[in-house]
């Protein structure tokens, strides 16, 4: 285990000057009902511990139950906003059934979403305010433009991006510093590792890595109930998630051995890979939070690396990590 990734701070786009922040991230998707259902007691009781903990990065997405995540992170930083940097994703458009009808980032559109958002969440400014997604229609460096304007009245603080290939980000930096790109990363989605990673570092751009778990795969978990709609992804259907419950049989069975929760070994795998970015997590509850801050107190050394990826080396998970239509949209894979 190197010094660095025993750090708890790192900052988020050093050539941007980007905030300084824990290397633990929180992820508040899953608090508004993507994963099946929540509380919102419990939902805004897990932010307050996660600040309480020291976590200060809280992403989430103005889509996120149609402006409900947003809402529940305003009553939960209510008199600590000093405390936290907030990310917010926009662009997706929802319908009133929750269906998705694309995505829509002209420069317009950025100045009115981040409004709406501003409102939810009470404050006066976001920390990192990034697209979700990249619109076929837009060119990035208009999305980008008009955030940088935002950044120019202090409505915004710094710009991110969210999925997209390495090409995309040099392109938006050359409009406005990018502190960060967003994407997913996982021991079951290596992706980034080929020629986004190493890319990102040239350029100085932090990342901020989603999906640790890889939607609960790694932990055992299933599709709960209506409304989660990990019952659409192809890693938990059919004979891909059989294949898959072996692959997990195994990264189970080296995290017991290792005195850790197979959800702390997927946290600590990705902090140990890459620990001068922020991993997030997406607990639920605050026993959930607890299990993934647990990560930190048993870091992976090298030669558990070695070990684990010879056990599941890359590309032992069958099926994408997003049904092929989302992944057709996805600049990230292209």
């Amino acid at each position: 285990m190197t010094k660095e990734t025993n750090r708890l701070t790192t900052k988020l786009g050093a050539a941007a000057g980007g905030p300084t922040v824990h290397v633990l991230g929180l992820g508040c998707m899953g608090m508004s009902g993507m994963y099946g259902a929540t509380s919102d007691d419990e939902s805004v009781a897990t932010i307050e511990a996660a600040i309480d903990a020291g976590i200060t990065l809280l992403d989430t997405g103005d889509f996120y139950g149609m402006g409900h995540n947003e809402m529940l992170i305003a009553k939960a930083i209510r008199g600590k906003r000093e405390k936290v940097a907030i990310s917010v994703k926009f662009g997706a458009m929802r319908g009133p059934d929750g269906s998705w009808s694309g995505v829509d980032t002209r420069p317009a559109a950025v100045k009115n979403f981040l409004a709406y958002s501003l409102k939810r969440l009470g404050v006066d400014a976001i920390d990192v305010y990034r697209p979700a997604r990249l619109d076929p229609n837009v060119p990035i460096e208009d999305t980008v433009g008009a955030i940088a304007d935002l950044v120019k009245t202090g409505y915004v603080k710094h710009i991110g991006l969210s999925e997209v290939n390495a090409d995309t980000v040099a392109r938006a930096a050359k409009v406005h510093p990018i502190v960060d790109l967003q994407i997913e990363y996982s021991i079951a989605s290596r992706g980034p590792e080929g020629k986004i990673f190493p890319r990102l570092d040239e350029m100085g751009v932090s990342a901020t890595l989603y999906g640790v778990l890889s939607r609960g795969l790694l932990a055992g978990r299933k599709p709960n109930g209506k409304g989660d709609f990990r019952a659409y992804l192809p890693r938990f259907a059919g004979a891909a998630g059989e294949k898959n419950e072996a692959v997990v049989a195994r990264f189970s069975d080296f995290a017991k051995e290792r005195g850790l929760t197979a959800s702390q070994l997927a946290v600590a795998w990705v902090v140990a890979k890459r620990p001068s970015n922020v991993t997030l997590v997406g607990p639920k509850t605050r026993a959930q939070l607890a299990d993934a801050l647990g990560a930190l107190a048993k870091p992976l050394s090298a030669a558990d690396l070695v070990a684990l990826e010879a056990l599941v080396p890359a590309g032992s998970f069958e099926g994408d990590r997003y049904a092929k239509e989302q992944m057709a949209h996805l600049d990230s894979e292209h």
